[in-house]
Protein backbone atom coordinates (compact mmCIF):
# COMPACT_ATOMS: atom_id res chain seq x y z
CA UNK A 1 0.00 0.00 0.00
CA UNK A 2 1.44 3.35 -1.03
CA UNK A 3 1.99 6.12 1.50
CA UNK A 4 -0.12 9.29 1.47
CA UNK A 5 1.50 12.07 -0.54
CA UNK A 6 1.89 14.22 2.58
CA UNK A 7 3.65 11.57 4.72
CA UNK A 8 7.40 11.31 5.29
CA UNK A 9 9.08 8.59 7.34
CA UNK A 10 12.27 8.90 9.34
CA UNK A 11 15.07 6.35 9.65
CA UNK A 12 17.85 5.81 12.19
CA UNK A 13 21.23 7.44 11.48
CA UNK A 14 23.70 5.27 9.59
CA UNK A 15 27.08 4.31 10.99
CA UNK A 16 28.78 4.77 14.33
CA UNK A 17 29.65 8.10 15.83
CA UNK A 18 33.28 9.17 16.12
CA UNK A 19 32.48 12.75 17.02
CA UNK A 20 35.28 15.26 17.49
CA UNK A 21 34.57 18.19 19.85
CA UNK A 22 37.15 20.90 20.49
CA UNK A 23 37.17 23.14 23.56
CA UNK A 24 40.52 24.86 23.05
CA UNK A 25 39.72 28.57 23.59
CA UNK A 26 42.08 29.63 20.81
CA UNK A 27 40.31 27.39 18.31
CA UNK A 28 36.83 28.30 19.56
CA UNK A 29 37.67 31.99 19.26
CA UNK A 30 37.86 31.64 15.49
CA UNK A 31 34.15 30.73 15.39
CA UNK A 32 32.73 33.60 17.42
CA UNK A 33 32.02 36.07 14.64
CA UNK A 34 30.62 35.95 11.11
CA UNK A 35 30.99 38.33 8.17
CA UNK A 36 28.39 40.69 9.64
CA UNK A 37 30.60 41.29 12.69
CA UNK A 38 27.50 40.72 14.78
CA UNK A 39 28.46 41.50 18.39
CA UNK A 40 28.37 39.27 21.47
CA UNK A 41 29.55 35.98 19.96
CA UNK A 42 30.42 33.37 22.60
CA UNK A 43 30.65 29.59 22.86
CA UNK A 44 32.74 27.02 24.70
CA UNK A 45 32.88 24.21 22.13
CA UNK A 46 33.14 23.50 18.41
CA UNK A 47 32.07 20.10 17.07
CA UNK A 48 33.32 18.68 13.76
CA UNK A 49 30.88 15.95 12.69
CA UNK A 50 31.81 13.85 9.70
CA UNK A 51 28.65 11.75 9.48
CA UNK A 52 24.94 11.88 10.24
CA UNK A 53 25.68 9.57 13.20
CA UNK A 54 27.94 12.28 14.65
CA UNK A 55 25.19 14.87 14.22
CA UNK A 56 22.65 12.56 15.91
CA UNK A 57 25.06 12.05 18.81
CA UNK A 58 25.31 15.80 19.27
CA UNK A 59 21.55 16.20 19.24
CA UNK A 60 21.21 13.42 21.83
CA UNK A 61 23.03 15.66 24.31
CA UNK A 62 20.09 18.13 24.11
CA UNK A 63 22.40 21.13 23.94
CA UNK A 64 21.65 24.29 21.94
CA UNK A 65 23.50 24.06 18.62
CA UNK A 66 24.44 26.49 15.87
CA UNK A 67 25.50 24.93 12.57
CA UNK A 68 28.00 27.03 10.57
CA UNK A 69 29.77 26.68 7.24
CA UNK A 70 31.98 29.49 5.95
CA UNK A 71 30.49 31.96 8.47
CA UNK A 72 29.88 34.30 5.54
CA UNK A 73 26.47 35.26 6.93
CA UNK A 74 25.62 38.95 6.60
CA UNK A 75 22.88 38.77 9.24
CA UNK A 76 24.61 37.42 12.35
CA UNK A 77 23.09 34.01 11.63
CA UNK A 78 26.48 32.30 12.00
CA UNK A 79 27.48 34.04 15.25
CA UNK A 80 26.98 31.79 18.30
CA UNK A 81 25.34 33.17 21.43
CA UNK A 82 26.22 30.40 23.85
CA UNK A 83 25.36 27.46 21.60
CA UNK A 84 27.89 24.78 20.78
CA UNK A 85 29.11 25.51 17.26
CA UNK A 86 28.73 22.70 14.72
CA UNK A 87 31.21 23.12 11.87
CA UNK A 88 30.30 21.41 8.60
CA UNK A 89 33.91 21.44 7.39
CA UNK A 90 34.25 17.62 7.48
CA UNK A 91 30.94 16.98 5.71
CA UNK A 92 32.51 17.77 2.37
CA UNK A 93 32.17 14.75 0.10
CA UNK A 94 30.88 14.99 -3.48
CA UNK A 95 29.39 11.68 -4.65
CA UNK A 96 26.86 10.13 -7.02
CA UNK A 97 27.80 12.32 -9.97
CA UNK A 98 25.53 12.09 -13.01
CA UNK A 99 25.34 14.23 -16.13
CA UNK A 100 22.90 16.55 -14.33
CA UNK A 101 23.30 16.16 -10.56
CA UNK A 102 25.66 15.56 -7.64
CA UNK A 103 25.23 14.58 -4.00
CA UNK A 104 27.12 17.05 -1.80
CA UNK A 105 27.96 17.12 1.86
CA UNK A 106 26.84 20.43 3.27
CA UNK A 107 30.42 21.47 3.97
CA UNK A 108 31.38 21.46 0.28
CA UNK A 109 32.76 24.88 -0.65
CA UNK A 110 31.24 26.37 -3.79
CA UNK A 111 34.60 27.03 -5.45
CA UNK A 112 35.46 23.33 -5.04
CA UNK A 113 32.10 22.34 -6.51
CA UNK A 114 32.72 24.73 -9.39
CA UNK A 115 36.19 23.29 -10.06
CA UNK A 116 34.89 19.73 -10.19
CA UNK A 117 31.93 20.77 -12.36
CA UNK A 118 34.31 22.48 -14.78
CA UNK A 119 36.39 19.31 -15.02
CA UNK A 120 33.24 17.40 -16.01
CA UNK A 121 31.92 20.03 -18.42
CA UNK A 122 29.01 20.92 -16.08
CA UNK A 123 28.06 23.93 -13.97
CA UNK A 124 25.85 24.94 -11.05
CA UNK A 125 24.00 27.90 -12.59
CA UNK A 126 22.67 29.74 -9.50
CA UNK A 127 26.05 29.84 -7.72
CA UNK A 128 26.06 32.93 -5.47
CA UNK A 129 28.54 35.74 -5.95
CA UNK A 130 30.73 34.65 -3.02
CA UNK A 131 32.27 31.29 -3.99
CA UNK A 132 33.75 30.72 -0.53
CA UNK A 133 30.29 29.90 0.84
CA UNK A 134 29.29 26.29 1.49
CA UNK A 135 26.52 24.21 -0.01
CA UNK A 136 24.78 24.02 3.37
CA UNK A 137 24.99 27.76 3.82
CA UNK A 138 23.45 28.62 0.47
CA UNK A 139 20.69 26.01 0.84
CA UNK A 140 19.82 27.09 4.37
CA UNK A 141 19.32 30.70 3.23
CA UNK A 142 17.97 29.93 -0.27
CA UNK A 143 20.85 32.07 -1.46
CA UNK A 144 20.92 33.86 -4.78
CA UNK A 145 23.45 35.80 -6.75
CA UNK A 146 24.32 37.45 -10.01
CA UNK A 147 22.74 34.83 -12.29
CA UNK A 148 19.43 34.56 -10.42
CA UNK A 149 18.01 36.70 -13.22
CA UNK A 150 18.29 33.74 -15.60
CA UNK A 151 18.58 30.68 -13.37
CA UNK A 152 16.56 31.42 -10.23
CA UNK A 153 17.64 30.93 -6.62
CA UNK A 154 19.38 27.90 -5.12
CA UNK A 155 15.98 26.47 -4.07
CA UNK A 156 15.06 25.59 -7.66
CA UNK A 157 18.24 23.50 -7.98
CA UNK A 158 17.83 21.39 -4.81
CA UNK A 159 16.56 17.94 -5.81
CA UNK A 160 16.85 16.10 -2.47
CA UNK A 161 18.00 16.59 1.11
CA UNK A 162 19.09 14.52 4.08
CA UNK A 163 18.33 16.23 7.39
CA UNK A 164 18.82 15.08 10.97
CA UNK A 165 15.82 16.18 13.00
CA UNK A 166 16.04 17.52 16.53
CA UNK A 167 15.21 14.07 17.98
CA UNK A 168 18.19 12.50 16.17
CA UNK A 169 16.15 10.67 13.54
CA UNK A 170 16.99 11.17 9.86
CA UNK A 171 14.72 12.33 7.07
CA UNK A 172 15.54 11.69 3.39
CA UNK A 173 13.29 13.68 1.07
CA UNK A 174 13.44 13.95 -2.72
CA UNK A 175 11.70 16.80 -4.51
CA UNK A 176 8.19 15.81 -5.54
CA UNK A 177 8.08 12.91 -3.07
CA UNK A 178 6.17 14.57 -0.20
CA UNK A 179 3.68 17.38 -0.73
CA UNK A 180 1.44 19.16 1.75
CA UNK A 181 -2.10 18.02 2.46
CA UNK A 182 -4.78 20.26 0.97
CA UNK A 183 -5.61 21.42 4.50
CA UNK A 184 -2.07 22.79 4.95
CA UNK A 185 0.13 20.29 6.80
CA UNK A 186 2.66 17.50 6.46
CA UNK A 187 2.97 14.38 8.62
CA UNK A 188 6.22 12.77 9.71
CA UNK A 189 6.15 9.21 10.98
CA UNK A 190 8.80 8.60 13.64
CA UNK A 191 10.59 5.31 14.26
CA UNK A 192 8.17 4.43 17.07
CA UNK A 193 5.21 4.84 14.70
CA UNK A 194 4.02 8.13 16.19
CA UNK A 195 2.85 10.76 13.71
CA UNK A 196 3.98 14.37 13.94
CA UNK A 197 1.82 16.92 12.15
CA UNK A 198 3.77 19.91 10.84
CA UNK A 199 1.73 22.93 9.66
CA UNK A 200 2.48 24.78 6.45
CA UNK A 201 3.34 28.41 7.23
CA UNK A 202 0.73 31.00 6.28
CA UNK A 203 3.02 33.60 4.79
CA UNK A 204 3.09 36.09 1.95
CA UNK A 205 4.19 35.01 -1.54
CA UNK A 206 5.50 37.87 -3.65
CA UNK A 207 5.92 38.35 -7.39
CA UNK A 208 9.68 38.99 -7.28
CA UNK A 209 12.42 36.50 -8.24
CA UNK A 210 13.84 35.96 -4.77
CA UNK A 211 12.64 36.21 -1.18
CA UNK A 212 14.67 34.86 1.73
CA UNK A 213 12.31 35.71 4.56
CA UNK A 214 11.73 32.80 6.91
CA UNK A 215 9.93 29.59 6.06
CA UNK A 216 8.23 29.07 2.73
CA UNK A 217 4.49 28.46 2.54
CA UNK A 218 1.84 27.97 -0.08
CA UNK A 219 -0.62 25.39 -1.36
CA UNK A 220 0.71 22.00 -2.48
CA UNK A 221 4.07 22.84 -0.93
CA UNK A 222 7.00 20.43 -1.31
CA UNK A 223 8.53 19.24 1.97
CA UNK A 224 12.02 19.93 0.59
CA UNK A 225 11.08 23.60 0.43
CA UNK A 226 10.25 23.76 4.12
CA UNK A 227 13.93 23.15 4.96
CA UNK A 228 15.45 25.21 2.15
CA UNK A 229 15.75 28.75 3.49
CA UNK A 230 15.02 27.75 7.11
CA UNK A 231 18.45 29.01 8.29
CA UNK A 232 19.28 25.85 10.24
CA UNK A 233 16.36 26.23 12.65
CA UNK A 234 14.35 23.10 11.74
CA UNK A 235 16.98 20.38 11.41
CA UNK A 236 20.63 19.78 10.58
CA UNK A 237 21.22 19.25 6.88
CA UNK A 238 24.00 16.76 6.16
CA UNK A 239 23.68 16.10 2.42
CA UNK A 240 22.00 17.80 -0.53
CA UNK A 241 21.48 16.61 -4.09
CA UNK A 242 21.99 19.55 -6.43
CA UNK A 243 20.80 19.63 -10.00
CA UNK A 244 23.49 20.71 -12.46
CA UNK A 245 23.41 21.95 -16.05
CA UNK A 246 25.45 21.07 -19.09
CA UNK A 247 27.13 21.34 -21.40
CA UNK A 248 29.03 24.14 -19.76
CA UNK A 249 28.67 27.41 -21.70
CA UNK A 250 31.34 29.96 -22.42
CA UNK A 251 30.91 33.53 -21.19
CA UNK A 252 31.52 37.05 -22.38
CA UNK A 253 31.68 39.68 -19.67
CA UNK A 254 31.67 43.47 -19.99
CA UNK A 255 32.45 46.12 -17.36
CA UNK A 256 30.69 49.35 -18.29
CA UNK A 257 30.78 52.90 -16.91
CA UNK A 258 27.41 54.67 -16.87
CA UNK A 259 26.57 58.22 -15.86
CA UNK A 260 24.04 57.62 -13.10
CA UNK A 261 21.26 55.41 -11.78
CA UNK A 262 18.86 56.39 -14.55
CA UNK A 263 21.29 55.33 -17.28
CA UNK A 264 22.16 52.13 -15.40
CA UNK A 265 18.48 51.16 -15.16
CA UNK A 266 17.73 52.08 -18.78
CA UNK A 267 20.60 49.96 -20.07
CA UNK A 268 19.75 47.10 -17.72
CA UNK A 269 16.15 47.22 -18.94
CA UNK A 270 17.27 46.93 -22.55
CA UNK A 271 19.58 44.03 -21.72
CA UNK A 272 16.77 42.29 -19.82
CA UNK A 273 14.59 42.49 -22.94
CA UNK A 274 17.46 41.11 -25.00
CA UNK A 275 17.73 38.17 -22.62
CA UNK A 276 14.03 37.46 -23.01
CA UNK A 277 14.54 37.23 -26.78
CA UNK A 278 17.32 34.71 -26.24
CA UNK A 279 15.22 32.62 -23.88
CA UNK A 280 12.44 32.51 -26.49
CA UNK A 281 14.91 30.79 -28.80
CA UNK A 282 16.39 33.63 -30.84
CA UNK A 283 19.97 32.46 -31.47
CA UNK A 284 21.05 35.97 -32.53
CA UNK A 285 20.07 37.55 -29.19
CA UNK A 286 22.52 38.16 -26.36
CA UNK A 287 21.71 35.66 -23.59
CA UNK A 288 22.27 37.98 -20.63
CA UNK A 289 22.44 35.93 -17.44
CA UNK A 290 23.51 38.62 -14.97
CA UNK A 291 23.80 42.40 -14.61
CA UNK A 292 25.62 43.66 -11.53
CA UNK A 293 25.60 47.27 -10.32
CA UNK A 294 28.06 49.35 -8.28
CA UNK A 295 27.25 52.96 -7.46
CA UNK A 296 29.66 55.90 -7.39
CA UNK A 297 30.63 55.37 -3.74
CA UNK A 298 31.27 51.69 -4.44
CA UNK A 299 33.64 52.71 -7.23
CA UNK A 300 35.40 55.13 -4.87
CA UNK A 301 35.90 52.29 -2.38
CA UNK A 302 37.52 50.17 -5.10
CA UNK A 303 39.88 52.99 -5.98
CA UNK A 304 40.68 53.83 -2.34
CA UNK A 305 41.57 50.19 -1.67
CA UNK A 306 43.69 49.81 -4.81
CA UNK A 307 41.57 46.92 -6.02
CA UNK A 308 41.82 47.61 -9.78
CA UNK A 309 45.62 47.50 -9.63
CA UNK A 310 45.58 44.41 -7.42
CA UNK A 311 43.40 42.38 -9.78
CA UNK A 312 44.88 43.84 -12.96
CA UNK A 313 41.77 45.57 -14.30
CA UNK A 314 41.58 49.13 -15.59
CA UNK A 315 38.30 50.72 -14.57
CA UNK A 316 36.45 52.33 -17.49
CA UNK A 317 36.93 56.07 -17.65
CA UNK A 318 34.06 58.40 -16.81
CA UNK A 319 30.68 57.58 -15.41
CA UNK A 320 29.25 57.67 -11.94
CA UNK A 321 28.50 53.95 -11.63
CA UNK A 322 29.53 50.58 -13.03
CA UNK A 323 27.58 47.74 -14.60
CA UNK A 324 29.01 44.25 -14.96
CA UNK A 325 27.19 42.28 -17.66
CA UNK A 326 27.61 38.55 -18.21
CA UNK A 327 26.38 36.88 -21.41
CA UNK A 328 26.15 33.10 -21.78
CA UNK A 329 27.33 31.69 -25.11
CA UNK A 330 27.18 28.26 -26.68
CA UNK A 331 30.13 25.99 -25.80
CA UNK A 332 31.31 26.33 -29.42
CA UNK A 333 32.06 30.02 -28.90
CA UNK A 334 35.77 30.47 -28.32
CA UNK A 335 37.87 33.61 -28.24
CA UNK A 336 38.66 33.51 -31.96
CA UNK A 337 35.00 33.23 -32.95
CA UNK A 338 34.02 36.07 -30.61
CA UNK A 339 36.78 38.32 -32.00
CA UNK A 340 35.71 37.56 -35.56
CA UNK A 341 32.10 38.45 -34.74
CA UNK A 342 33.12 41.62 -32.92
CA UNK A 343 35.32 42.78 -35.79
CA UNK A 344 32.37 42.45 -38.18
CA UNK A 345 29.68 43.78 -35.84
CA UNK A 346 29.31 47.11 -37.67
CA UNK A 347 28.08 45.13 -40.66
CA UNK A 348 24.44 44.57 -39.83
CA UNK A 349 24.34 41.54 -42.07
CA UNK A 350 26.47 39.79 -39.44
CA UNK A 351 24.24 38.26 -36.78
CA UNK A 352 24.99 36.59 -33.48
CA UNK A 353 24.92 37.28 -29.74
CA UNK A 354 28.35 38.90 -29.62
CA UNK A 355 27.51 41.27 -32.49
CA UNK A 356 24.17 42.05 -30.86
CA UNK A 357 25.82 43.00 -27.56
CA UNK A 358 28.33 45.18 -29.45
CA UNK A 359 25.50 47.08 -31.17
CA UNK A 360 23.67 47.68 -27.91
CA UNK A 361 26.84 49.09 -26.34
CA UNK A 362 27.50 51.16 -29.46
CA UNK A 363 24.03 52.71 -29.19
CA UNK A 364 24.87 53.81 -25.64
CA UNK A 365 28.35 55.09 -26.57
CA UNK A 366 30.05 52.46 -24.44
CA UNK A 367 32.10 50.46 -26.96
CA UNK A 368 35.36 52.40 -26.56
CA UNK A 369 35.34 52.47 -22.75
CA UNK A 370 34.06 48.92 -22.09
CA UNK A 371 36.40 46.44 -20.42
CA UNK A 372 35.73 43.04 -21.97
CA UNK A 373 36.53 39.44 -20.99
CA UNK A 374 36.09 37.26 -24.07
CA UNK A 375 35.15 33.56 -24.08
CA UNK A 376 38.05 31.54 -22.73
CA UNK A 377 39.49 34.49 -20.80
CA UNK A 378 38.35 32.96 -17.53
CA UNK A 379 41.00 34.61 -15.35
CA UNK A 380 40.00 38.01 -16.69
CA UNK A 381 36.30 37.23 -16.14
CA UNK A 382 37.02 36.21 -12.56
CA UNK A 383 39.03 39.41 -12.07
CA UNK A 384 36.05 41.49 -13.22
CA UNK A 385 33.75 39.73 -10.78
CA UNK A 386 36.36 40.11 -8.04
CA UNK A 387 35.88 43.87 -8.41
CA UNK A 388 32.22 43.43 -7.54
CA UNK A 389 33.06 41.19 -4.59
CA UNK A 390 35.68 43.67 -3.35
CA UNK A 391 32.99 46.30 -2.71
CA UNK A 392 31.35 44.49 0.26
CA UNK A 393 34.82 43.42 1.39
CA UNK A 394 35.83 47.08 1.44
CA UNK A 395 32.73 48.05 3.40
CA UNK A 396 33.32 45.23 5.89
CA UNK A 397 36.94 46.35 6.34
CA UNK A 398 35.78 49.87 7.18
CA UNK A 399 33.28 48.51 9.69
CA UNK A 400 36.00 46.41 11.34
CA UNK A 401 38.29 49.44 11.51
CA UNK A 402 35.56 51.52 13.17
CA UNK A 403 34.92 48.81 15.77
CA UNK A 404 38.64 48.54 16.58
CA UNK A 405 39.12 52.31 16.65
CA UNK A 406 36.19 52.99 18.98
CA UNK A 407 35.99 49.75 20.94
CA UNK A 408 32.22 49.98 20.40
CA UNK A 409 29.79 47.40 18.93
CA UNK A 410 29.87 48.60 15.33
CA UNK A 411 28.51 45.98 12.94
CA UNK A 412 27.30 45.68 9.39
CA UNK A 413 24.18 47.66 8.49
CA UNK A 414 23.37 46.30 5.07
CA UNK A 415 20.04 46.25 3.31
CA UNK A 416 18.88 43.41 1.08
CA UNK A 417 15.87 44.84 -0.74
CA UNK A 418 14.15 43.75 -3.93
CA UNK A 419 11.37 45.34 -5.98
CA UNK A 420 9.85 44.53 -9.36
CA UNK A 421 12.29 45.83 -11.96
CA UNK A 422 9.84 48.44 -13.27
CA UNK A 423 9.82 49.97 -9.76
CA UNK A 424 13.61 50.02 -9.34
CA UNK A 425 14.29 53.59 -10.46
CA UNK A 426 11.78 54.97 -7.95
CA UNK A 427 13.07 52.63 -5.26
CA UNK A 428 16.70 53.70 -5.72
CA UNK A 429 15.69 57.35 -5.61
CA UNK A 430 13.80 56.83 -2.36
CA UNK A 431 16.57 54.72 -0.82
CA UNK A 432 18.96 57.59 -1.46
CA UNK A 433 16.61 60.06 0.20
CA UNK A 434 16.51 57.84 3.30
CA UNK A 435 20.31 57.52 3.31
CA UNK A 436 20.82 61.28 2.89
CA UNK A 437 18.71 61.84 5.99
CA UNK A 438 21.13 59.81 8.11
CA UNK A 439 24.25 61.83 7.30
CA UNK A 440 26.19 58.55 7.11
CA UNK A 441 28.54 57.36 4.42
CA UNK A 442 26.86 54.70 2.28
CA UNK A 443 27.33 52.54 -0.79
CA UNK A 444 24.78 50.69 -2.91
CA UNK A 445 25.54 47.68 -5.08
CA UNK A 446 23.77 44.52 -6.13
CA UNK A 447 21.93 42.50 -8.72
CA UNK A 448 20.26 45.19 -10.80
CA UNK A 449 18.86 42.65 -13.28
CA UNK A 450 16.64 41.34 -10.45
CA UNK A 451 15.75 44.69 -8.91
CA UNK A 452 17.75 43.53 -5.85
CA UNK A 453 20.28 45.96 -4.35
CA UNK A 454 22.22 46.20 -1.11
CA UNK A 455 22.27 49.69 0.43
CA UNK A 456 24.99 49.66 3.10
CA UNK A 457 25.47 52.38 5.70
CA UNK A 458 28.97 52.74 7.13
CA UNK A 459 28.58 53.39 10.84
CA UNK A 460 31.63 54.94 12.50
CA UNK A 461 30.62 54.44 16.14
CA UNK A 462 28.06 52.68 18.27
CA UNK A 463 25.69 55.66 18.22
CA UNK A 464 25.48 55.46 14.43
CA UNK A 465 24.03 51.97 14.61
CA UNK A 466 20.57 53.07 15.72
CA UNK A 467 20.44 55.60 12.90
CA UNK A 468 21.55 52.94 10.41
CA UNK A 469 19.00 50.39 11.65
CA UNK A 470 16.20 52.95 11.35
CA UNK A 471 17.28 53.63 7.77
CA UNK A 472 17.20 49.90 6.96
CA UNK A 473 13.65 49.70 8.29
CA UNK A 474 12.64 52.71 6.21
CA UNK A 475 14.17 51.28 3.03
CA UNK A 476 12.49 47.95 3.73
CA UNK A 477 9.17 49.75 3.99
CA UNK A 478 9.83 51.39 0.61
CA UNK A 479 10.49 47.99 -0.97
CA UNK A 480 7.26 46.55 0.44
CA UNK A 481 5.24 49.58 -0.67
CA UNK A 482 6.54 49.05 -4.22
CA UNK A 483 5.54 45.38 -4.26
CA UNK A 484 8.86 43.87 -3.20
CA UNK A 485 10.54 42.34 -0.19
CA UNK A 486 12.87 43.80 2.44
CA UNK A 487 14.58 40.39 2.71
CA UNK A 488 15.73 39.11 -0.67
CA UNK A 489 18.69 36.75 -0.43
CA UNK A 490 20.65 37.00 2.83
CA UNK A 491 18.01 35.76 5.26
CA UNK A 492 17.13 37.17 8.67
CA UNK A 493 19.65 35.67 11.09
CA UNK A 494 19.93 37.39 14.47
CA UNK A 495 19.61 40.88 13.06
CA UNK A 496 17.01 42.77 15.10
CA UNK A 497 16.07 45.12 12.25
CA UNK A 498 15.60 42.19 9.85
CA UNK A 499 13.38 40.41 12.40
CA UNK A 500 11.20 43.50 12.46
CA UNK A 501 11.13 43.51 8.67
CA UNK A 502 10.19 39.81 8.70
CA UNK A 503 7.13 40.64 10.79
CA UNK A 504 6.32 43.70 8.69
CA UNK A 505 6.37 41.51 5.57
CA UNK A 506 4.39 38.53 6.86
CA UNK A 507 2.43 40.10 9.72
CA UNK A 508 2.31 38.88 13.31
CA UNK A 509 0.07 35.96 12.33
CA UNK A 510 2.43 34.90 9.56
CA UNK A 511 5.43 34.89 11.90
CA UNK A 512 3.43 32.99 14.50
CA UNK A 513 2.60 30.36 11.87
CA UNK A 514 6.34 29.96 11.28
CA UNK A 515 6.98 29.67 14.99
CA UNK A 516 4.40 26.86 15.05
CA UNK A 517 6.54 24.95 12.53
CA UNK A 518 9.59 25.54 14.72
CA UNK A 519 7.75 24.25 17.81
CA UNK A 520 6.63 21.12 15.95
CA UNK A 521 10.07 20.14 14.64
CA UNK A 522 12.26 21.56 17.42
CA UNK A 523 10.12 21.70 20.58
CA UNK A 524 13.17 22.25 22.78
CA UNK A 525 14.19 25.25 20.66
CA UNK A 526 17.74 23.82 20.46
CA UNK A 527 18.59 24.47 16.80
CA UNK A 528 19.93 27.96 16.10
CA UNK A 529 17.96 29.59 18.93
CA UNK A 530 17.65 33.32 18.35
CA UNK A 531 17.96 32.97 14.57
CA UNK A 532 14.83 34.12 12.70
CA UNK A 533 12.86 34.53 15.95
CA UNK A 534 13.64 35.48 19.52
CA UNK A 535 13.25 32.24 21.43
Amino acid sequence: MSSPAWLARTRPPRGESALRVERDPDLVRGYLQDAARYPGGHSNAVAFPQSEADVAALLAERLPLLVVGAQSSLTGGATPHGEAVVSTARLAAMTDWTDNSVRCGVGVVLRDLEAECERRGLYFPPVPTYDGATVGGVVSTDAAGAATFKHGTVRAWVDAITVVLANGEVLDVARGQVRAHADGWFEIEHLDGQLLRVPVPRVARLDVPKVSAGYRGGADMDLVDLFVGSEGTLGVLTEVTLRLAGPRPTWMTALLAVADDAEAIALAGELRQEAQRAWRGDATAADVAAIEYMDARSVEILREDGVPQRVGVRLPAGGGALLLVQVELAPSYDRARAIEELSSATDHHVVGPVATLYRILETHGLVDSAVIALPGEDDRRRALFSLREAVPEGVNARIRAAAVRTGEPVSKAGGDVIVPFDQLEEALSRYRIVIAGTGLDAAIWGHISDGNVHPNLLATCGADMEVARAALLAMGAVAMELGGSPLAEHGTGRNAAKKRLLEALHGADGVESMRAVKRALDPGWLLAPGVLFDS
